[in-house]
């Protein structure tokens, strides 16, 4: 399939190479190639992107980045170099290449202004943060962003008509030493991501924040981090138990994922998962993404334009709906044609 749109794809700032790298050796089997990808935003990629069908790439800076970061004014810093950088970098690039924006979510307004200042001066899509925002002196403080002081961002997301991106971090500090330390080959992808995520996703539902933000748009990568395929539990419960204990959100959990969320395919290129989850949120709701370069361009690619749907389903998720999402205008497939 020709003029697909991903918009799950890191990058990170080349200054800080030695920390990429090191990273990188946590979970790359090949460190100095992830190194060498992540740090390329217009050149392997868009070569990647041509020979695989790809028309159009949402950059976003790679996890942990500014989430990992606890002193507020160096987290603030970071996050305008990393939305200047890039918006640097792909500025010869509108017909192939945008962007999420970095935020540091130590501070409401700050964040709102950030986004503000990105979608108005850059065209930048919306935002993408790396789960809870590391916090305090020690870094043990963990902020999410489903409390009501945090209305002020919401409404200005809404008011840009942009989506937020929740996308998952490593765990740190005493969460780590307490539950991830001596079973270390579950975090990331197995399981700590969907842990992480998926309770900052409930929690953003049963705290409000869609019943006093309707028109909000909140992204989940890996095919919804394992939330569609509890749909029916968490429903079940939080309709027939939860609600009738004093829980009070307005619509059901099947409500706020038709109008509220949206999932991606990133780094989850299972068709039999992708049906199921089809099956609980609608191919209204699903977004093509690949996760380079923790995943490939092969393996995402070649998956999804051979799994088996149909053509308006692989129309829908392979770009339609985030043309819509994203209100992309014209832009151009991997043979120069425009979409």
């Amino acid at each position: 399939m020709l003029g697909k749109v991903i918009l799950e794809e890191a990058f990170a700032l080349p200054r800080l190479e030695e920390k990429t790298k090191w990273w990188a050796g946590l979970f790359s089997t090949d460190a100095e190639r992830h190194t060498k990808e992540i740090q390329d935003l217009t050149d392997i990629r868009l070569k990647y992107a041509h020979h695989y069908g790809v028309g159009y790439t949402v950059l976003s800076y790679t996890a942990p980045g500014v989430q990992d970061i606890f002193d507020p004014k160096e987290a603030q810093a970071l996050a305008v170099e990393i939305n200047d950088y890039v918006a640097e970098q792909i500025k010869p690039f509108p017909d192939r290449l945008g962007a999420f924006a970095t935020l540091s979510m130590h501070n409401p307004q700050e964040a709102a202004d950030e986004l503000k200042r990105t979608v108005e001066k850059y065209g930048f899509k919306g935002a993408l943060v790396n789960d809870t925002q590391r916090a305090g002196a020690d870094g043990e403080d963990y902020v999410f962003y489903d409390q009501p002081e945090w209305d002020i961002f919401w409404q200005t997301l809404v008011e840009l008509d942009v989506p937020l991106y929740l996308h998952p971090r490593n765990p740190t500090g005493i969460v780590f030493e307490k539950l991830w330390k001596d079973r270390q080959w579950l975090i990331g992808p197995p399981l700590s991501f969907a842990v992480g995520v998926s309770l900052h996703a409930l929690g953003m539902v049963t705290n409000g924040v869609f019943d006093r933000h309707p028109k909000a748009q909140v992204i989940l990568g890996h095919l919804g981090e394992h939330i569609p395929f509890d749909m029916w539990r968490i429903n079940h419960w939080f309709e027939d138990r939860k609600k009738k204990l004093g829980l009070d959100c307005k619509k059901t959990i099947r409500e706020y994922f038709n109008e509220n969320f949206w999932v991606t395919t990133s780094g989850h290129f299972s068709t039999t998962t992708l049906n199921f989850v089809k099956d609980q949120v609608s191919a209204d709701r699903i977004l093509f993404s690949v996760d380079y370069p923790f995943e490939t361009f092969e393996d995402g690619c070649n998956w999804f334009d051979n799994a088996e749907m149909n053509t308006g389903d692989r129309l829908k998720i392979g770009r339609e709906n985030a043309k819509g999402l994203l209100k992309l205008g014209d832009y151009k497939d991997s043979n120069a044609k425009v979409i």
